[in-house]
């Protein structure tokens, strides 16, 4: 990446005189034609990434915060020694957290998923137990009447009636990943942080950014609207409820 120049931003150059790249040599909001030409090499590759970077870190978090959270539920003392931690390692300033990190790892991909897991487990974990501890006594109560197992009771009474609470946990988790993973592009040249950053070093190139912005505020909402439509999968009785 290029620095600013001493006079000023530095807009890329697109050439000539042809009337195509009047548009970018303007700096203008939006330029579709340079949106078309770079969307094969820059803008899919890096939307590919972004995706890949935010489910990695998603599953693994999930994973800990599922583990983490019945645990404590079956033994309430964790839960006030994880939510110190998970509460740390959630207010540590994203920037901040990469640099302590990168001494260890470096600038790999593994630095950011670490980082981008961290501010997963406080929202998973909260949600999954609180979602757990609301299930009402008594149709655990008629679970183990049925003769269930706890495992059973569990696994198919306790859990789905948590869904929506860890489902809600989720979306939270999967807008801040997605966020904070345009952020990770300092430590791994990877995701929809890699045109931001390009753009701004080239002198703040709009379009670019633009589109890059709106390309993970638009990941944001089908992830988050994916997650709706599971919720609904996987809890109909909530629906038939209202």
């Amino acid at each position: 990446m290029t620095g600013f120049a001493a006079g000023g931003p530095v807009i890329p150059n697109f050439g000539g005189g042809a009337s195509s790249y009047a548009c970018e040599r303007a700096n203008r909001l939006f330029c579709g034609g340079w949106v078309s030409r770079n969307w094969s090499p820059v803008l899919w590759p890096a939307l590919r990434q972004h995706i890949v970077l935010t489910l990695i870190a998603i599953s693994i978090g999930f994973v800990l915060s599922m583990i983490l959270a019945l645990i404590a539920y079956r033994r309430g003392w964790v839960e006030r020694p994880v939510l110190i931690v998970t509460s740390i390692l959630y207010t540590i300033p994203s920037l901040a957290l990469f640099e302590l990190l990168e001494p260890t790892f470096g600038l790999t991909l593994t630095t950011a998923e670490i980082a981008l897991v961290s501010y997963t487990l406080l929202i998973l974990f909260r949600n999954t137990l609180t979602g757990l501890r609301e299930v009402p006594a008594e149709v655990k109560d008629a679970a183990r009447g049925m003769g269930m197992s706890p495992r059973q009771s569990l696994l198919r009474v306790e859990l789905p009636l948590a869904a929506p609470a860890i489902i809600a946990g989720l979306r939270i988790a999967a807008v801040t990943v997605i966020s904070l993973g345009t952020v990770a592009s300092f430590i791994d040249d990877q995701g929809l942080g890699v045109p931001i950053l390009t753009a701004i070093s080239n002198g703040v190139f709009k379009t670019e950014i633009v589109v890059a912005g709106a390309m993970a505020v638009g990941l944001a909402l089908i992830a988050d609207g994916l997650l709706v439509i599971l919720q609904r999968v996987l809890t109909p009785w909530t629906r038939a409820h209202r």
